[in-house]
Formats: structure tokens, sequence, C-alpha cells
């Protein structure tokens, strides 16, 4: 069960954190809360494991990228870990996925790779390639963003 003020807790981190010197305080006053009660009952819940982790969306269009490209990479299993790391570490990689293949789709891990030109993440994905001994892989571009929001939890909770 979670507290009124821990689903409070989750809405406000659940939508776009102020870039401020005291992030956290703006969101408690919006929740209604001290920036200490806040800070307590997010510690609680990342403890309890209710949250695991804190992400950023890239807006890639607003950030000077024109292109980026989907890898989708086939990946012996034993080397998932491995080669996810290696594809981790490019700076241009934004997402690194494992995920469960199918028989008519043997992909098993994808990145995200983000750069000013479709050429440019095709070099990318050729020096991915390389450096983890990987030679099977499929790049599927962008072509429009469709949408891309972040879930919204307890946003419009009015439970009483």
């Amino acid at each position: 069960m979670l507290s009124e003020t821990e689903k409070k807790v989750i809405a406000a981190v659940g939508g776009d954190i102020p870039v401020t010197p005291r992030p956290f305080l703006e969101l408690a006053r919006e929740a209604g809360v001290t920036e200490e009660a806040f800070l307590e009952a997010l510690r609680g819940l990342i403890a309890r494991g209710v949250i695991r982790r804190f992400g950023a969306t890239l807006r890639h269009q607003q950030s000077g990228y024109r292109a980026n490209a989907m890898g989708a990479w086939r990946v012996p299993e034993e080397r998932v870990e491995e080669v996810g790391g290696a594809f981790a570490s490019f700076r241009e990689v934004s997402h690194c996925y494992r995920r469960t293949p199918l028989p008519e789709w043997p992909y098993n891990l994808y990145t995200m790779i983000h750069a000013d030109d479709e050429e440019a993440c095709r070099a990318t994905a050729r020096r991915m390639a390389e450096a983890a001994a990987v030679s099977d892989y499929l790049l599927l571009f962008s072509r429009e963003e469709l949408k891309k929001t972040s879930m919204a939890y307890f946003a419009n909770d009015e439970s009483d």
C-alpha cells in the first residue's frame, strides 16, 4: 500500500523534473508537502524497490541530433551482457536493451543511436559491430515521431 504522500511523490517524479538548484523543493511545493517529507518518501520508495531508477528522455531533435536509428542486433545469448556493456559505452547510444528473440525475428539486443545524419548512425553501428565482433544487425531509422511520453502514475488520482 502507498500513502497519499507517496502517491504524490510518484506522480511528481514521473513528470518533468525542474532544472533548478533544488528541484525536489519545487516538486514538494507542488505536491503540498515539505521538501524533507518529499525526500523521505522518495528514499523510502527507492529502498522498497517501488522506484527502481530515474531516467531522462532525450528529445534528440531538440538537442541537435537530426538522425536516430534503432539497432537490432543478433547476439549469442552467452554474450548479451558483454556486448550490451560494450554498446552502452558508446556516447552516441542512449538506450540499450535485451529482448526475447522470436523465430521470425531473431534479434535480441537493441540500441538507439543518435547522430547528425544517417551516415553517421551507420558509421557508429559499424564501429560498434567491430568493437563487439557482432556482424548480424539491422538499422531502423526513425522517420516521424508519433508519440513520446512517460507513464503518468497517480496523475489524476482523486481518491481521498
